[in-house]
């Protein structure tokens, strides 16, 4: 019998400012076809390696704000003064695809996902140590140690919501962390829940049966 074909469902990586989730779900979305990554709409300006359509979709304040009141978005945030938001159509199009989206998303867009597409799974990326995170904040050459005081702050309060999530992947090392999402995401498929049209599979395998049955014992005799 051949695998039972499953719904993807789309997955929600949350954490702390540099935690390592988008270099997880980039390197999801690099080494397997079953992930598609999802593009944010946001407002903040573009940094020089990020291009439009590709890292973010990036729109002005006003247009956002049209998007808001249009319900366009499954979730939206203000983070670090800028804002945030995954479309409908996203996450739409990866189903339609058949392919597990994969949103990079912050703490509270993540437990509004939870509410507005229930079968999203939502894994909170941890850091190793405090340490570990400071260090690897520090050494962003985008960040002042002011920002990096203010996102050790927001840290402390985000840590918090792991207790909402469905699984947490401690980012030691990203190849490791990369194999248990994707784990998750193989677990998942194989949820009776996630099966397409089980009852006609389970129908066809118990007819299948009875025509064994009937050929190689029903018709020999005692």
């Amino acid at each position: 019998m051949s695998a039972l074909a499953h719904r993807a469902c789309p997955v929600v990586l949350a954490a702390p400012s540099g935690t390592g989730k988008t270099t997880i779900a980039r390197a999801l979305v690099e080494s397997f076809e079953e992930f598609v990554f999802s593009v944010s709409a946001t407002t903040r300006p573009a940094r020089a390696e990020e291009v439009d359509g590709v890292d973010y979709q990036f729109v002005s304040e006003s247009d956002f704000q049209a998007m808001v009141d249009a319900d366009e978005f499954v979730e939206y945030a203000t983070v670090h003064g800028h804002r945030y938001g995954t479309t409908r159509d996203a996450v739409q199009s990866a189903s339609d695809a058949g392919q597990n989206l994969i949103l990079d998303v912050d703490v509270q867009g993540a437990l509004q996902i939870r509410d507005r597409v229930p079968e999203a799974v939502l894994v909170f990326v941890f850091p190793p140590t405090a340490d570990m995170l400071s260090e690897r904040l520090r050494g962003r050459a985008t960040e002042s140690d002011e920002l990096v005081k203010f996102r050790l702050k927001n840290a402390q309060g985000e840590v918090e919501k792991a207790e909402a999530f469905d699984y947490i992947v401690v980012n030691e090392q990203v190849e490791g962390a990369v194999h248990e999402v994707r784990s998750i995401l193989i677990a998942e498929g194989l949820r009776t829940a996630q099966a397409i049209d089980l009852s006609t599979v389970i129908r066809q395998l118990q007819r299948r049966i009875d025509e064994i049955l009937a050929r190689d014992f029903d018709s020999g005799g005692e």
